[in-house]
Formats: structure tokens, C-alpha cells, sequence
């Protein structure tokens, strides 16, 4: 068993943290950041969970100009397979991160 303080970890680098578990398919992953990370679209869902701070998600599809969404400490966002996105913490920000393993 292991405990992870979610609103105490940090990292030496933005987006670096542990990697929690592998779950069938699926990487539970725990982030810190206080930089964005870069335009990307995953081939499974990914679910986004804000542990402690403020993140602006940018997201697009289908061509459309990108629409942001504000995300606070406990809100969770479920991003399609596909969709495109980048997140901008406002300072620092600690996530929970769920996404499909790649192979």
C-alpha cells in the first residue's frame, strides 16, 4: 500500500510525479506543474482531476477554435479519445491523471 499526499507533492520539472498504478489498461498518474504542457490528443479517454490549485484546459476538435475550460481544485474533466488539449495551471497545480497504458 502506498499514500500519496495529493496537495503536498511536487516535482524537480513541470508535468513530472509519480505514476501510481497500472490498472488493466488504464495509468493512474499523480502531476505537478506550474507550466503548460503542450498540445496533444490521447487515443483512449483521459479523465483530469485538479488535486490543488487552478488549470485553464484549452480544448479542440474538429477544426474548431479552442474553447477553455476553468478548472479548481476538486473538479474533474472527462476528455474524449481524440480531442485535443493543452493545460495551463494559473501557478502551481497538482493532477490526477487517468489515462489508457500505452502498449
Amino acid at each position: 500500500m502506498k499514500k500519496f499526499e495529493g496537495s503536498r507533492f511536487t516535482s524537480e520539472k513541470p508535468w513530472g510525479g509519480p505514476n501510481v498504478a497500472r490498472l488493466a489498461d488504464a495509468l493512474v498518474k499523480l502531476r505537478w506543474t506550474d507550466q503548460p504542457f503542450r498540445w496533444h490528443a490521447n487515443k483512449g479517454t483521459e479523465i483530469f482531476v485538479v488535486l490543488d490549485g487552478e488549470v485553464d484546459m484549452h480544448v479542440r476538435s474538429g477544426g474548431q477554435p479552442s474553447r477553455i475550460i476553468h478548472l479548481r481544485t476538486g473538479d474533474l474533466l472527462h476528455i474524449e479519445s481524440g480531442e485535443e488539449h493543452v493545460a495551463h495551471p494559473r501557478g502551481e497545480a497538482r493532477i490526477l491523471v487517468v489515462e489508457e497504458a500505452e502498449q
